[in-house]
């Protein structure tokens, strides 16, 4: 009887854990939902030469779009409690000039090698998978200028 009560405890507890997870993704996944503009690169501001640098989250399917000065782009990301990660992103392939090109060039670079974020004051940071130096940071639209 004590050997049923404890595997009882023990599902109830990997259940428990389980449905919190999804609680706090889901919660993480709101959080991220809308659009940031992209104010720094690599340590660097973003000089927007061409077409405003930007990034939208959209927590239903999540999926993910985008400006990067010359091109759109979409595909998806994962969250994972602070884990954030961006699935193979499709980019138009238009061209711009080689200062704008360069720009876009580490923005999705930068996409391609977050591993966490932070989100505070409506300013998202993204975090190398590496060694969680900055890679870029974000401020939130106000819904006014979305």
């Amino acid at each position: 009887m004590k050997n049923i009560l404890l595997l009882l405890a023990c599902t109830l507890l990997f259940v428990g854990c389980d449905e919190t997870k999804k609680v706090i993704d889901a919660a993480g996944n709101v959080q991220l939902s809308g659009t940031y503009n992209i104010t720094a690169i690599n340590g660097r501001t973003v000089n927007n030469l061409g077409n405003p640098m930007n990034i939208t989250f959209a927590p239903l399917d999540t999926s993910v779009r985008g400006n990067t000065g010359c091109n759109s782009f979409f595909g998806d990301y994962t969250l994972d409690l602070y884990s954030l990660s961006f699935a193979d992103l499709a980019v138009t392939e238009k061209a711009c000039g080689e200062g704008i090109m360069t720009e876009e060039n580490a923005y999705l670079n930068a996409l391609r090698d977050t591993g966490s974020y932070g989100l505070q004051e409506k300013v998202l940071t993204l975090y190398s998978k590496n060694d969680r130096s900055v890679l870029l940071q974000a401020t939130k639209q106000s819904n006014s200028e979305q």
